[in-house]
């Protein structure tokens, strides 16, 4: 018996892996939904924290790099405005951009350069080709790694504990990694273009977001931090200490980072939401850009963003984060063949680093989150998002 294209028999599947993950102690609780056309699926299984309350709805997630698509579509918001154009440089708006520098190699010290061949410009970013992002080279070895770990520029998870102008500033002051076009480095830029939104609106990237996207989307719980009143709505977050092989707090509820305004904003990493919430968002991009009656973006930006935009030889050096069956569009990953059950072709998205993922297929008119608070360990997809992403996927019915 199909059930708005969900096998009701394979559904139990589904809640069933989630379950067990929980019940083996890998973290306390997970919210997850599942929609394919109006059919809508949410698990809610566990705690808010081990011994706490019980995992809702509406239980507000740290989504960290679920952040990026919602700061690619606001920028995108500005580029039909005029406000942005992608290929026009950048230096107007961010002038610690101007006249950059470049690194000649990667182990180049950081007065070893040579100029920028061209400008950085709003394309770059959104497509992180600008020339600066996360090394994925564990320890550092690189002289730029550790001048931006001195600067408190770690491409990551916590988000930089200064200003907007002062991020900006610092980052400034350092040398780009490669040229600007030439190479996709992570992270970086959804931290800038959140700067870039903020000083092209003329409004707080907070107040952009709630005016232009959340408001219309009636994304009433997400933003970069939680209010008092909702507070016990937020799990605490784990991590695993390796030393002890032992579950510990990254973000203690009770005495959250998130439970006020952070100083910045982080484009890259900074937003709260929930299940629901975040669904209003990629239903808009399943959608084409429209909510209901009203248009958020046009299906041509909607399109472009869900693209993919990257070059094979932009593409050296990712297959920890793409393997070899995706690639990069604006604000997320796109498959560009399948190499499982779950990556259709055109499959959108992208996952957070405090545990949670999320991505719409077109194909299969399919919308997927899932949100826990145990950290992830490496850029390899922990075993609940296999779980998830396989389990929602083979219950599909036609």
């Amino acid at each position: 018996m199909a059930k708005g294209g969900f096998s009701e028999t394979r559904l139990a599947r589904l809640h069933a892996a989630l379950a067990a993950h929980v019940a083996a102690g890998d973290m306390p609780g997970v919210v997850a939904l599942a929609s394919r056309g109006d059919e809508v699926v949410v698990e809610a299984i566990g705690a808010q924290s081990f011994g706490g309350t019980p995992m809702k709805r509406d239980t507000i997630f740290r989504i960290a790099s679920m952040t990026k698509p919602v700061i690619a579509a606001a920028t995108l918001l500005l580029v039909e405005e005029g406000k942005l154009r992608l290929d026009d440089p950048v230096d107007s708006l961010l002038p610690e951009f101007a006249d950059r520098k470049v690194l000649k190699s990667l182990e180049s010290e950081i007065g070893d350069t040579v100029p920028a061949r061209r400008a950085v410009t709003t394309r770059d970013l959104l497509t992180f080709t600008f020339g600066m992002g996360a090394l994925m080279v564990w320890p550092p070895k690189y002289p730029i790694q550790k001048a931006a770990a001195e600067l408190g520029l770690v491409a990551g998870p916590n988000a930089p504990e200064v200003d907007a102008d002062e991020f900006m500033r610092r980052l400034g002051t350092l040398p780009l990694s490669h040229q600007p076009g030439d190479r996709w480095l992570y992270h970086t830029g959804s931290d800038v273009l959140g700067v870039l939104i903020a000083r092209a609106s003329g409004r707080s990237l907070e107040t952009f977001l709630q005016e232009r996207l959340f408001a219309p989307l009636g994304m009433r719980d997400t933003s970069f931090y939680v209010p008092s009143a909702k507070l016990d709505r937020l799990p605490s977050a784990y991590m695993m200490d390796p030393a002890k092989k032992a579950l510990t707090f990254f973000d203690d509820a009770r005495a959250s980072r998130w439970s006020k305004p952070p100083a910045f904003a982080a484009g890259g990493s900074g937003l709260v939401s929930t299940v629901d919430d975040f669904h209003a968002f990629y239903r808009m991009l399943l959608n084409k850009g429209r909510h209901g009656r009203e248009r958020i973006l046009a299906r041509p930006t909607v399109e472009l963003m869900m693209s993919d935009q990257l070059t094979e030889a932009q593409k050296q050096g990712t297959e920890l984060f793409f393997g070899h069956g995706a690639s990069w569009g604006m604000g997320g990953s796109v498959v560009t063949r399948r190499t499982d059950i779950f990556t259709t072709p055109g499959r959108f998205g992208w996952d957070g680093g405090y545990g949670t993922s999320a991505y719409l297929d077109p194909a299969e008119r399919m919308i997927g989150i899932l949100m826990t608070q145990r950290t992830m360990d490496s850029p390899v997809s922990p075993e609940v998002y296999r779980d998830f992403w396989t389990s929602a996927y083979q219950a599909i019915d036609d």
